[in-house]
């Protein structure tokens, strides 16, 4: 379906003396931002997280995040202070779908990702 690669290009030593990954680049998909959202049909548009909150050896995470409410495939209204919790490797089973949308600037490149399911809390 889709294919994950990670390449080490002569990345120099991380803080705690291991080495990160260079390059992550998921791919495009075939659908658009506009057609994930539909697709989600009820749901959060995560736009921005917040922080540094994952387990390197667990994959527990808890972020901040922001974005927008989704009813009915459609944008309703944006929500700030949120918090989105889980575990990467749960979060990366429910991948459903990567957007063509594709950020090409620095070393990360990726489309916009719909998840099945994930949890959040907030007002």
């Amino acid at each position: 379906m889709y294919l994950i690669l990670i390449r080490r290009v002569g990345s120099a030593c991380a803080r705690r003396g291991m080495r990160g990954g260079a390059q992550f680049d998921l791919g495009s998909g075939r659908k658009s931002l506009d057609e994930l959202i539909s697709d989600m049909g009820r749901g959060l548009l995560v736009t921005e997280l917040i922080g540094f909150g994952v387990n390197a050896v667990t994959g527990d995470y808890s972020r901040g995040a922001a974005g927008f409410w989704v009813d009915q495939g459609e944008i309703q209204f944006p929500v700030d202070e949120i918090t989105i919790a889980g575990n990467l490797k749960q979060m990366f089973k429910n991948f459903s779908d990567v957007g063509t949308d594709v950020d090409t600037r620095g070393n990360v490149r990726c489309g916009s990702i719909l998840i099945n399911e994930m949890t959040f809390a907030g007002d």
